[in-house]
């Protein structure tokens, strides 16, 4: 219930923001962004750690829009890096209004995020300042690891953990930082609801891994085998590298380079081969490792008894999902 009601508060706060400027061509597909966001995990999270630090979450939405603009800023300019068709199920900002379009909207959106934490004085805005400088900075560098993945043989599990982290969970940790910080928690609270976040964030994305391959397409919501056909160096391509034979090694990285391949063929002989090595298993385990590690972050805080209990159940459930 706490959520749905935080979400609505938060899509009202969203829809006042005035982005009904000239010139349109700037400011449309910002709207356009925004009202096409998905889950609104991030800002919840701003919003849902000031409240269990204690904050009054109307004084948190600054920071929650500031962090959702941020997050939808990197989304428009990966499409045009990845040359995505598609976001959410519907065309990118750069396929619906160009490239240039795209880059300079996006550029805006990063300014808007910052201008979000006017709303702040003193040494509240000083420390939210820091942590978006920080995670803007962290997740630059994951996203340009994941675009040197693309011409690497050598990847490592332990690179590519470092990439989801810096490109993915370090968002939601400066999410749940954001709402410690806006109720004046003290810093080790910071580090552990932080790190909750970072942890939660891994499992996630190697669910996310595990689900584009073994999901179930109807709950998915898009093509099984993406990531495959995109021949993404995914948590479960890399573990069927590190646990195959020396032969089968070879097979899967000649697979992967083969071009003419019908997508059908492809996504089977590469599920068929994850099977082998019981890579599926070892993304659940790890996903399963992830959220532990969260938990025991969660632990560590000094949130009363009620509020972790709130967060265990907001974890487990969102690592039980199938979307």
């Amino acid at each position: 219930m706490i959520v749905s009601t935080l979400k609505n508060l938060f899509e009202s706060y969203l829809s006042d923001l005035n982005f009904d400027k000239e010139p349109a061509n700037l400011y449309t597909p910002i709207k356009y962004t925004l009202k096409n966001a998905g889950k609104r995990i991030r800002p919840l999270l701003v919003l849902l750690s000031s409240k269990s630090f204690g904050a009054d979450v109307k004084q948190a939405l600054p920071a929650a829009a500031a962090i959702e603009i941020f997050h939808n800023f990197t989304l428009l300019h990966d499409d045009i890096m990845d040359n995505a068709p598609l976001r959410r199920g519907k065309p990118t900002v750069y396929k619906k209004w160009g490239e240039n379009i795209a880059i300079l909207s996006g550029d805006a959106m990063l300014v808007w995020a910052y201008k979000m934490l006017e709303a702040f004085d003193g040494v509240i805005y000083k420390k939210l300042n820091s942590v978006l400088n920080k995670t803007a900075i962290e997740v630059c560098e994951g996203q340009q690891m994941d675009m040197d993945f693309e011409t690497r043989m050598d990847v490592s599990i332990d690179e590519y953990i470092e990439m989801i982290r810096l490109k993915t969970a370090v968002l939601l940790g400066a999410a749940l930082r954001f709402g410690g910080i806006i109720a004046k928690v003290n810093e080790e609270d910071l580090t552990h609801i932080s790190d909750f976040g970072i942890k939660l964030g891994l499992a996630f994305q190697i669910q996310d891994d595990y689900l584009d391959t073994f999901g179930d397409k109807d709950a998915f919501g898009k093509c099984i085998g993406g990531d495959i056909l995109d021949r993404k160096k995914t948590f479960l391509y890399l573990t069927a590298l590190q646990e195959a034979t020396p032969g089968d090694k070879t097979y899967l990285q000649e697979l992967f380079t083969t071009k003419n391949l019908p997508d059908a063929q492809l996504i089977d002989e590469t599920v068929k081969f994850f099977k082998k090595y019981h890579v599926d298993k070892m993304a659940l385990k790890q996903i399963e490792t992830f959220t532990h590690q969260a938990l025991d972050a969660l632990n560590k805080t000094g949130l009363p008894e009620n509020e972790k209990a709130f967060w265990r159940n907001f974890a487990l459930n969102l690592m039980q999902r199938n979307s």
